[in-house]
């Protein structure tokens, strides 16, 4: 199987080697730069299965990274916090990013989270065993294709969109827990005060717009989760 291409851009360059180093014992290919605008340039290029981009950059923040980057491509996307700040995480989660590692972090943890991202947009995995059309007649999920229609329209979603969409659309009319969500989608349980499943939720509905009856295709049903309608 061919290594997973991935790009670290980071402006502390120790770490970066660190990461590098690692990585590739790993078996992963891997690409570095610590000036954010190459590390856009390079994510805009298509040829990377994952990027790791780290807020705190002198001229360019991560933050406005990853906003031209989703501008233009959907690769999946991990952005490094600093510890505690849910502001640049929550800004990170709505502008498309697919998780968030908080610094200081350790590389097999790094390693861990760029594992599951992979696994669930299959980079590292088989297609899974699940139908190739799922959800109802006006909002359809295509699995193979990983692509979403809505009344027709395609629906422009994210790598961890799509998953969360695709495991509302696997249980349609029914709830599926945050923690459940979180774990098919990031590939990690859901931590206390962790509000990453809420905000994604929230763009995805942005997305897919109103029901015909008028009501949000994904509905919160309190101490159980979220329900896709049928």
């Amino acid at each position: 199987m061919t290594a997973a291409r991935i790009l670290l851009v980071d402006d502390d360059v120790e770490l970066l080697d660190l990461l590098k180093s690692y990585m590739e014992r790993q078996e992963f290919a891997v690409t570095t730069t610590h000036v954010a605008a190459l590390g856009v340039a390079e994510a805009l290029s298509g040829e990377y299965g994952l990027v790791v981009l780290d807020v705190m950059m002198p001229h360019m923040n991560g933050i406005e990274a990853l906003r031209r980057i989703r501008m233009v491509n959907l690769t999946p996307i991990l952005m490094l916090t600093a510890k505690g700040d849910d502001a640049d995480r929550i800004a990170g989660l709505e502008l498309g990013a697919d998780d968030y590692v908080t610094k200081p972090c350790t590389p097999r943890e790094l390693v861990a989270r760029v594992r599951a991202i992979l696994r669930r947009t299959r980079v590292l995995e088989g297609i899974e065993e699940t139908p190739a059309v799922i959800g109802s007649a006006w909002l359809k999920v295509f699995t193979r294709q990983r692509r979403a229609e809505c009344g027709g329209r395609p629906v422009d979603l994210t790598s961890t969109e799509f998953n969360l969409l695709e495991a509302l659309a696997l249980h349609i009319g029914h709830p599926v827990s945050k923690n459940e969500l979180s774990k098919r989608a990031l590939g990690r349980s859901l931590a206390r005060f962790d509000r990453s499943i809420d905000v994604h939720m929230s763009s995805i509905r942005r997305k897919l717009g109103t029901a015909p009856d008028g009501r949000s295709w994904i509905q919160t049903v309190v101490r159980q989760g979220y329900q896709l309608l049928a």
